[in-house]
């Protein structure tokens, strides 16, 4: 009987606790129930969509939980992208993340999907530190490598040899998740539209659908992107010859800065129609680790690359604030041992520290509360090398 290998012992034991994991989450009274006509507040409901799909061509849903105002919180979620044929055949496990092997986004909505969508940051109902409790919120889960804007599928060969597909259906996933927040919540006084991680891209590239064909008499949106920083020479590519984003999301990609492009036609659009809001702590060590493989193809993080994404976002926050000079920003420098290997935390939005972690003294949660009541200024810019 051969013996396994360090990475393939790490390997199975990560399988082993996720599968553990969304067994649980699987029970009845972990998983949340599907909406019905009268749906308790403050209750997380899973909402199937029929159009729906995920990228391995398995189901979808939402989330969606009724407050007790009339203030709506859209979140983007994140979970990754997929670029070409080699990241598309290696999708997120926990087997795959507890070996180190290079993993690059999730593909479907499997139960332990759950944990990085509801009861957490900016999600957990139960938290009395949460500003965002009382809202409705709508919670568009990510499971297709495409940023939400993807209309299309690709054919490639995994790991094991076989032929399989991709399916990029974020756009039709995010356009039917809207149909169902205009529906239960048809008239808010208010709305956030947020993103972690991939779903932070999104935002402005989504804000106008949401202004424009779905609330359209809302006069109060506020965007935040939260870890949207992933520099690549070649992002108008993949929108338009991978993803088959519509034209008018990919016409503004003329940089590496996608986020950055998508916010500037933004802002040329609509000007100060919306609050424009942005964050990420100071040297992301997730982020760092795919702009290394996108710029060195090399699956990892250090000290050098970290230190190249913080010069990164020095650049990218003067250039949002020469955009706009109320363009406000939370940064931020929490590091976990044996986590963040060297760097900073990846996202703070919808995780357990969004209401306790400080920069500059204050929560990402107050800032962020604050920020919807009009109540603009910058946390963390102290952090930044002082020449930018």
């Amino acid at each position: 009987m051969a013996l396994l290998n360090n990475e393939q012992v790490a390997s199975q034991i990560g399988d082993f606790v996720e599968n553990a994991v969304g067994k649980r989450l699987s029970r009845p009274r972990r998983k949340p129930s599907n909406l019905g006509p009268k749906p308790r507040k403050k209750t997380w409901y899973a909402v199937p969509l029929e159009k729906g799909l995920s990228g391995d061509g398995s189901e979808y849903h939402i989330y969606v939980s009724k407050g007790t105002t009339d203030k709506l919180c859209i979140i983007l979620s994140g979970g990754g992208v997929a670029w070409n044929d080699f990241t598309a055949a290696r999708p997120v496990t926990g087997g795959r993340v507890a070996a180190g092997l290079p993993n690059y986004y999730w593909n479907n909505l499997r139960p332990f999907t759950q944990i990085m969508n509801i009861h957490i940051g900016i999600t957990d109902k139960r938290n009395p530190l949460n500003p965002f409790a009382d809202w409705n919120c709508v919670v568009i889960t990510y499971s297709t490598g495409d940023f939400h804007i993807g209309q299309s599928t690709m054919s490639y060969v995994d790991e094991e040899g076989k032929d399989a597909t991709l399916h990029f259906h974020g756009y039709e996933n995010f356009r039917e998740s809207m149909k169902v927040a205009k529906k239960l919540f048809p008239n808010p006084s208010q709305i956030l539209l947020a993103g972690n991680s991939a779903g932070a891209f999104a935002v402005p590239a989504l804000a106008p659908d949401v202004k424009e064909d779905f609330y359209p008499d809302c006069q109060s949106i506020t965007l935040f992107s939260d870890s949207g920083q992933l520099l690549y020479a070649d992002w108008a590519k993949t929108a338009r010859d991978l993803w088959h984003a519509k034209e008018e999301i990919v016409a503004p990609l003329c940089s590496d800065n996608i986020t950055l492009d998508w916010y500037r036609d933004l802002y040329r659009r609509y000007g100060d129609a919306f609050q424009y809001l942005y964050g990420s702590s100071v040297r992301d060590y997730l982020l760092s680790t795919y702009y290394n493989d996108m710029a060195h193809k090399v699956y990892g993080t250090n000290s050098e690359v970290q230190e190249i994404f913080y010069q990164q976002l020095c650049t990218m926050v003067k250039e949002l604030k020469e955009l706009n000079p109320h363009f406000t920003m939370y940064l931020y420098d929490m590091t976990i041992p044996g986590i963040t290997q060297g760097g900073t935390v990846h996202t703070a939005l919808k995780e357990l520290y969004f209401t306790t972690m400080k920069s500059d003294g204050v929560t990402m949660a107050k800032w962020l509360n604050d920020a919807t009541t009009g109540n603009l200024y910058d946390v963390g810019l102290s952090l930044l090398d002082s020449e930018h």
